[in-house]
């Protein structure tokens, strides 16, 4: 470990705001990257195939391979498939303070990436083994198949719980390692890099399940533990006062948070509710635009999900340029930039619900969400006006998307319902809950690059 130790990447020198991101910092953005790269294909191949595993076998619900499974409904399926958010929800916001105070010869986040991704990545290798236990004349017979539906929810339990524990010290290593006039760029390499993650998940997913379920798992956590054994060997963090880590404790935290300026406190409130806002209504579209392509336009599933990737690859194409924008035009103004193309785009689709025009504004929308989601992180994360609660505001970040995760598709679709199941209401509902984002985000005074 000390010649690997040797061999990392520590952080780069801070720079001011005029200067560009060096190679070095380049490197280690790539770096870090890898985590969030190893992260998104798990979560992706999971979000995919655990859904076709638990529903399987039952009556009305076919797939096109001879796939075994314990025949759930799909509202119990859907319940199973909200544990990632709920367990989220409690343990990635607590993450960020107590690996505040961690103080370790390895660093204070890179313990937890250590000890909890390979665990997960583990757990995410038994998922399927429980579906391959199932004797095919018993697929969907939970009754008579217990002890593989056993494995397949424990496994699953374990992979979200880990999942939850090495996130936000992942995420948090970010601002560790960057200044702030450099946090929007190094937010947008991680992001390309877990959308790299991504469209493997899709495309060698997709192939690897045709030859056998299980395969995308173990693909998928092969190629985790790479990625974190890149982070860990790679990354090395800034020293931090042991004094200092030791001696915070939650409660001191929070003290902290409200002895902050009153300015920075009420940028900090307004700019979760942003997130929050905003991710209720992406959430309306990444749940059911699949639903109004085949109940409105006729399309096949494959082809709606296809359809929708459009929006997912202009997202990293202007991921990077989302970030010089941010530096000339400031990170308030590039974000309810994005919040309106975006919004503008999802009207033009109702309006004239046809391939072509969707096809055009989910182009022009993944340059808008690139606005949004590469910058107003780091703006959260530039409200504190101390640096030691990285991991702090890091998890304030995911209280509110992993809320709005988890609220989002119940919320939308009972609007849906409401409608009488009109799945094209949802290119109104995004734009209703972005001009939330955009009022809140109007009032925000700080988050923008420091000096």
């Amino acid at each position: 470990m000390k010649s690997a130790a040797r061999e990392a990447t520590a952080a780069p020198s801070t720079v001011t705001t005029s200067e560009k991101m060096s190679s070095a910092h380049f490197r280690t953005a790539l770096t870090l990257g890898f985590g969030l790269f190893g992260a998104q294909l798990m979560w992706m191949v999971y979000n995919t195939y655990m859904p076709i595993f638990l529903q399987a076998g039952a009556a009305g619900f076919s797939t096109s391979l001879a796939v075994r499974g314990f025949g759930l409904s799909a509202t119990l399926t859907g319940i199973i498939m909200t544990f990632d958010n709920i367990a989220a929800f409690f343990l990635q916001p607590i993450m960020g303070p107590i690996s505040d105070r961690t103080h370790t010869r390895f660093g204070r986040r890179i313990p937890y990436i250590m000890v909890f991704a390979p665990l997960s990545a583990i757990a995410f290798a038994l998922i399927p083994v429980g579906t391959l236990l199932i004797p095919p004349s018993l697929s969907g017979q939970l009754s008579m198949i217990r002890g593989p539906f056993a494995i397949l929810i424990g496994a699953a339990l374990v992979m979200v719980l880990c999942m939850a524990l090495w996130r936000t010290p992942l995420f948090a290593l970010m601002p560790d390692l960057f200044p702030s006039a450099l946090r929007s760029e190094a937010n947008a390499l991680i992001n390309i890099m877990s959308g790299i993650g991504g469209i493997i998940a899709f495309v060698a997913g997709g192939l690897l399940f045709s030859l056998n379920p299980g395969m995308p798992f173990w693909f998928g956590s092969l190629i985790t533990l790479l990625a974190v054994l890149v982070v860990v060997l790679k990354i090395r963090e800034p020293q931090t006062s042991t004094e200092r880590s030791e001696s915070r404790r939650i409660r001191d935290i929070l003290l902290d948070l409200r002895r902050m300026p009153s300015a920075n406190r009420t940028s900090l409130v307004l700019l979760v509710l942003t997130v929050f806002g905003y991710m209720l209504g992406y959430m309306a579209i990444e749940t059911f635009f699949s639903s109004f392509a085949v109940s409105t336009m006729g399309m096949k599933p494959s082809a709606a999900a296809m359809l929708l990737a459009v929006s997912y690859v202009s997202f990293l194409i202007f991921a990077m340029p989302s970030s010089t924008l941010a530096k000339r035009w400031g990170r308030k103004r590039t974000v309810m930039t994005g919040l309106v193309i975006f919004g503008l785009g999802l009207v033009v689709i109702w309006l004239f619900p046809s391939v072509p025009v969707v096809v055009a504004m989910l182009l022009v929308g993944g340059f808008g969400w690139a606005l949004v989601n590469i910058n107003c992180y780091p703006m959260i994360l530039d409200t504190s006006v101390d640096e030691s609660l990285m991991g702090t505001f890091s998890g304030l970040y995911f209280i509110a998307t992993t809320l709005a995760g988890t609220l989002g598709p119940i919320l939308n679709g009972w609007i849906i319902d409401l409608t009488g199941r009109n799945y094209a209401v949802i290119f109104l509902v995004c734009p209703l809950f972005f001009l939330f984002s955009f009022l809140c985000l109007n009032r925000v005074t700080t988050g923008e690059i420091k000096a």
